[in-house]
């Protein structure tokens, strides 16, 4: 798999969205998570409303001894299922925050999308947000069980996708058509190329920030060498569902993104991956700011369709010994 080796500079959108960000507005690893989260919810009204979809409705999902809030989007037709895990280093984030990229997801794929706001670290460490997704997952599979499945997410997102798409492999299902992996947390090493050139804080997420979230989510960095932490040092990707990966140049994840893309490949399964040389993260998410946000969602959404389009019925996979 190669890359465009030449750097852009960051698209006049992105660079001037810093440009103008308040100066005095406080690092996300200088707050509190109560505080992070609140801060992060000013995305939301920022990124604004996403477009009309047929039907929306909030529903509660059940995961051991918790409910977990999840929104669940359908357009006029619908052709499959997406379970969407949304970013913010599995410390903040939410139903709102990607609430116009799900919707902006749900009609450019033809697909109904079901976003999940599972448990957010540190009240809720490793491994609880990712049995929310897993629970969140299987609970999809059960109530749509006729339509092929696709799971999602990006940044810590990405994450837990990837996990739980591992996790349907080795458990015996349920089937999925495509597994949908944007900028995603593949790794724990925070010592890559990538990281080193987001030390500084001109871009939308740093060095720090990651570090940050990485002490939030697994506080012993002995237990983030797990492959259901770090799916890159998973011993064997084969047998995996096609997948779409998406970087940007300017992010520190960029480098595990590509690795984890690449390992893929090696391992047999399909991979179509998108690399946005001008864009940095979490750009995919701030539909109707960045043009190239939308672009982005709309060629993931057509490879949703081609995917949804090609499954064959589901059916469950065989158990892996």
């Amino acid at each position: 798999m190669t890359y465009e080796t030449i750097r852009r500079p960051l698209h006049p959108q992105v660079q001037a969205f810093i440009d103008e960000a308040d100066p005095r507005r406080p690092k996300l690893y200088e707050l509190e998570p109560a505080a992070a989260r609140a801060q992060a919810a000013g995305v939301a009204a920022l990124i604004g409303p996403g477009p009309a979809v047929a039907a929306v409705r909030d529903v509660g999902i059940p995961a051991g001894d918790a409910t977990i809030p999840a929104r669940i989007y359908r357009p006029d037709e619908s052709q499959g299922t997406i379970v969407w895990f949304h970013g913010g280093g599995w410390v903040i984030g939410g139903l709102d925050t990607h609430d116009a990229m799900c919707r902006t997801l749900a009609n450019a794929a033809h697909c109904t999308v079901v976003s999940v706001a599972y448990r957010l670290a540190p009240e809720h460490p490793f491994p609880a947000p990712l049995d929310d997704a897993w629970a969140a997952l299987l609970w999809t599979s059960a109530e749509y069980p006729s339509a092929p499945l696709v799971v999602g997410g990006d940044s810590a997102g990405g994450n837990l996708a990837a996990v739980c798409a591992l996790r349907c492999r080795d458990r015996g299902g349920p089937a999925l058509a495509l597994q949908v992996l944007v900028y995603p947390v593949t790794d724990h090493d925070l010592a890559t190329a990538s990281y080193i050139e987001r030390r500084g804080e001109d871009a939308l997420l740093s060095s720090r920030s990651m570090t940050w979230f990485w002490d939030q989510y697994v506080p012993d960095p002995a237990d983030r060498a797990n492959p259901e932490v770090s799916p890159l040092r998973a011993p064997d990707l084969s047998g995996l569902p096609a997948a779409v990966v998406v970087t940007a140049e300017y992010d520190p994840l960029r480098d595990e993104g590509r690795a984890y893309a690449q390992r893929l490949q090696d391992a047999g399964v399909t991979v179509t991956a998108y690399h946005y040389q001008d864009m940095a993260h979490p750009f995919f998410a701030f539909v109707n700011v960045f043009e190239r946000s939308n672009e982005a969602v709309g060629r993931v959404a057509e490879r949703i369709r081609a995917a949804v389009t090609a499954a064959a019925p589901v059916a469950s996979l065989p158990q892996r010994t």
